[in-house]
């Protein structure tokens, strides 16, 4: 490992030959972006796969998540976790929304759903919460409480792409989820997202809100902007959609051999399995929980042996400069305790096993002295 860097995540990329056949047809008909027929077909690919019933396709899973909340037209306050990546908060707030946190449990890191009730004012309109790591938040439970107030249920799930729970496609939950298709997740579209939804009236509001509010020739109805997918990105996932099953099986064998090693380990902390989730592996997380390990000790000496893992998700959302005067991370003090102990080791489909028993014997002899 002395001589290449092994980063947290690397691309998958089909064969060159299998993408320049794919976009072969682009230069015949220089139809590059605007909703043509590689962004109609992994369009129709993508909701067969996911099983879902309305899905939207966008330039990335920001701008999919902004657009969703704009859709629908929300005022006020949003229930959302300081567990993320900055971008579910930006959205939120670039969309004139007041993100109200909650901290999460200690168990699979997601929302802390006993918490949500105390957290509801008559300025609610929205629980926006975060499966994380490809663990699954409580959704039935998220599903009662939002019944009961009346709210709108919008999932980041960035990190869920093709899992199910109960052998229900996730994107099936709440009003609405955001997927990213972005270089780093389990299936690319180099940069992309999509949202999938449940009110089919939302197609064409998404679809304006993404070309510019334009609703017709000589009509534009929205502050729209422009949100499209292009053809190349769509081309990259139309194959990249053909291989995907097969790329989770090769993570799942990374992901044993990690377990295999670092499981039981004293001070070493695993998220445990749910026997009703069908994973897609896109992330193993550790804690280091105790005074056996050090957790920027370890992220310093697989530095230096040309490891690069992440401190995902560190530092949290609510001790970001730009949102701290207003918030404060001891508000919710178990993302807070993770936060500082948890990194996401290496874990993507050609990742040699050989290479995992490396980053492990790196790990477990860097004690804390």
């Amino acid at each position: 490992m002395k001589n290449k860097q092994i980063l947290v995540t690397r691309s998958s990329m089909p064969t060159f030959d299998e993408y320049i056949d794919e976009i072969e047809e682009i230069w015949d008909s220089h139809w590059l972006t605007n909703m043509g027929i590689k962004h109609k077909t992994l369009e129709k690919e993508l909701k067969e796969y996911l099983q879902v019933p309305n899905i939207t396709l966008f330039t990335n899973g920001h701008l999919a998540l902004e657009c969703i909340l704009k859709a629908m037209k929300l005022r006020g306050e949003v229930i959302t976790t300081p567990f993320t990546f900055a971008s579910t908060t930006h959205a939120i707030v670039r969309c004139g929304l007041t993100p109200v946190f909650c901290d999460i449990n200690d168990t699979d890191y997601t929302m802390d759903v006993s918490k949500i009730e105390d957290l509801i004012t008559d300025r609610t309109c929205a629980i926006v919460p975060v499966h994380v790591y490809g663990n699954v938040c409580d959704v039935y439970e998220i599903e009662r409480i939002a019944k009961k107030y009346n709210l709108k249920v919008i999932y980041d799930a960035a990190h869920t792409f093709g899992e199910k729970i109960d052998g229900i496609g996730i994107g099936n939950f709440g009003d609405a989820s955001m997927f990213s298709f972005h270089a780093t997740k389990v299936f690319n579209t180099i940069e992309g997202g999509a949202v999938t939804y449940k009110d089919t009236c939302l197609n064409k509001i998404l679809y304006d809100i993404k070309n510019f509010g334009i609703t017709g020739p000589e009509t534009v109805e929205y502050a729209g902007g422009n949100a499209k997918m292009n053809e190349f990105q769509a081309a990259m996932g139309i194959c990249n959609l053909k291989h995907v099953d097969d790329e989770i099986l090769k993570r799942k064998r990374v992901v044993d051999k990690y377990r295999k090693r670092l499981e039981g380990m004293d001070g070493i902390k695993l998220l445990s399995i749910k026997t009703n989730v069908q994973y897609n592996y896109a992330y193993f997380p550790v804690v280091f929980d105790g005074e056996k390990y050090d957790r920027d000790e370890i992220f310093e000496a697989l530095k230096a042996n040309n490891v690069i893992p992440r401190k995902y998700f560190y530092p949290l959302v609510n001790d970001f400069k730009c949102y701290k005067e207003k918030y404060s991370s001891k508000d919710t003090p178990v993302a807070k305790y993770i936060s500082e102990r948890v990194l996401t080791l290496p874990l993507y489909a050609d990742l040699e096993l050989k290479t995992v028993n490396e980053i492990c014997d790196i790990i477990l002899k860097t004690k804390h002295n």
